[in-house]
């Protein structure tokens, strides 16, 4: 059987929704991903463009928010940011929480001076090692 993972940012818009993409591409075998946002920013274009780059269509997910998951029960819940981290509810059951987060593609974006598509693209491999690395 599958273990439920959760992926929790705070727009659900980039990084948890490439985390969720990286888990169907890479261990869609042992786990079934989901994510979701403490605010619901939909799906960064951006992050869908680097994604296809990489082989992995993500185009057909869409932004949800954590009270839309309440009733369900994960084995492993994942924050990747800071803020997610800190406002993140509990879950019942049995669910392992973690903490890893990463870099936002669409603040460093703003912020930098470095092509923007490339901010993505760091941060999205970067993911697809977190991911690589779970254990089944």
């Amino acid at each position: 059987m599958k273990k439920k993972i959760l992926f929790i940012c705070t727009g659900n818009s980039c990084r948890s929704q490439m985390a969720e993409g990286w888990v169907r591409e890479l261990k869609g075998n042992a786990f079934e991903p989901v994510s979701a946002g403490i605010e619901k920013h939909g799906l960064d274009p951006k992050a869908v463009q680097v994604m296809r780059e990489a082989g992995v269509d993500i185009s057909h997910q869409h932004s949800k928010l954590i009270s839309e998951l309440e009733d369900q029960e994960f084995d492993l819940v994942i924050t990747i940011c800071n803020n997610a981290e800190s406002k993140c509810p509990a879950f019942p059951g049995k669910a392992k929480r973690i903490h890893h987060p990463f870099d936002n593609p669409p603040i460093l974006s703003r912020k930098s001076r470095e092509d923007s598509l490339n901010i993505y693209r760091r941060v999205r491999d970067e993911i697809k090692k977190f991911v690589s690395d779970l254990s089944d």
